[in-house]
């Protein structure tokens, strides 16, 4: 009734109707470009334009997501104690039915998790999700969705053009006179936990929505490196060094790519020190050898300050490794290709440059020597001919590898 009464007296009519879908929309063009060897080619020419158009496209509407309307009421308010939980997110909607995940910003660049911080109740950042992206495409992985980052207008781009009354119903005027807003419960249901505006700007990451599991099903299965949710509790992996003979003899694992997937996954999470994959997706479309979906990367790149070697147990238990992922590896190890160089030039394609600190990226540099020390160790222990792993994609040149990296 608040926000009724706003528009009214400010004289705003709604927004206008969204256009037809047109063939080269930049989201259906990246849709349409998903494939078995990942979410985009190489060199993509739909996936430059969708950060471009996620990044200008004006905002027709904007809503909870799907799982917080699911939890909407579900939870206890009063029993949480801290901001924890699912980061508090928002779909936004642009022309041509394009749509992105909007995840606000809650917490400064040049801060670290704090020691004490378990990874469950750790804030998620919105640069960590776009640097995830760049580090993503870096790797060649291509399984992290386009990703880039906005600032956002919270009163003009969220409550003026959302239909939802309870999103309205959050919105308030802080002390300092900025706007901000919160989730409802799930999750973060108090003032305190609210995300403001400067007084309405707001930076934020917005991540291109995959196709619907209507037309493209996705399997969510659990990880099994899932590492447990309770303050003393331990997985089986955490107290078993030879976990992996376990793993090795359950379907998938036993006769697919799944298990050299899982170790690229295991790689890419340690490298920006995110321990919060308890689950990974996949399109059932490609069978049990698909890639697996690196999604939400928002507990990355936390602690530069510390590198959790726990992230690397499916690597340093398994010891296997895709050959063209250890090429991409000791390439970006090399001094004319070092990884925070190549991530730091990255990144400045990005609206909100600089997305990381510099201690973050030469993070990068030390967690990638650490990874082919693992490697290595391996290497020794059992032979390169049973570590190494001959995946389909032919090995690339040094000349070859430096091309893409411009990508």
């Amino acid at each position: 009734r608040r926000h009724k009464l706003y528009r009214e007296e400010l004289n705003l009519t709604s927004p206008a109707a969204p256009l037809p879908l047109r063939p080269e929309a930049s989201w259906l063009q990246f849709h349409l470009g998903i494939s078995r060897d990942g979410l985009y080619p190489r060199s993509s020419p739909a996936v430059i334009r969708l950060l471009r158009d996620m990044q200008e496209f004006p905002i027709i509407s904007a809503d909870y997501s799907q799982d917080e309307k699911a939890l909407l009421g579900a939870c206890d308010c009063s029993q949480i104690v801290k901001p924890s939980g699912v980061h508090l997110k928002l779909v936004l909607r642009f022309q041509d039915f394009g749509k992105a995940m909007f995840k606000p910003m809650r917490q400064k660049r040049e801060e670290e998790t704090p020691e004490d911080f378990f990874y469950f109740v750790d804030l998620q950042r919105h640069n960590a999700e776009i640097a995830a992206f760049h580090l993503d495409r870096i790797l060649d992985f291509r399984r992290v969705p386009p990703t880039v980052g906005r600032l956002i207008n919270v009163t003009k781009e969220i409550l003026e053009v959302t239909k939802n009354e309870v999103l309205q119903s959050v919105f308030f005027v802080s002390p300092a006179s900025n706007v901000c807003f919160f989730a409802k419960c799930p999750y973060m249901c108090k003032t305190e936990y609210a995300v403001c505006g400067s007084p309405h700007l707001l930076e934020g990451s917005l991540s291109a929505f995959l196709p619907s599991l209507n037309l493209a099903p996705r399997l969510s299965i659990p990880n099994p490196w899932i590492r447990s949710y309770s303050f003393d509790g331990k997985e089986e992996w955490e107290v078993n060094p030879l976990y992996c003979n376990t793993v090795r003899e359950i379907y998938p694992y036993s006769n697919s790519n799944r298990l050299l997937n899982i170790v690229d996954m295991a790689i890419f999470d340690f490298l920006t020190g995110n321990m919060d994959r308890h689950h990974y997706e996949m399109f059932t479309k490609f069978g049990d050898d698909g890639f697996l979906l690196h999604l939400d990367n928002a507990r990355g790149f936390g602690r530069h300050s510390h590198d959790e070697i726990s992230i690397l147990a499916p690597l340093s238990q398994c010891c296997v490794i895709k050959r063209t992922t250890l090429l991409r590896l000791q390439l970006l190890a090399e001094p004319e290709y070092r990884l925070s160089d190549v991530m730091r030039e990255s990144l400045l394609q990005d609206p909100l440059a600089p997305v990381l600190t510099e201690p973050h990226l030469l993070a990068l540099d030390r967690r990638l020597q650490l990874i082919l020390a693992a490697v290595g160790r391996c290497i020794d222990t059992f032979g390169e001919a049973t570590v190494v792993a001959n995946d389909t994609a032919q090995p690339q040149s040094p000349a070859a590898h430096g091309a893409k990296l411009d990508t």
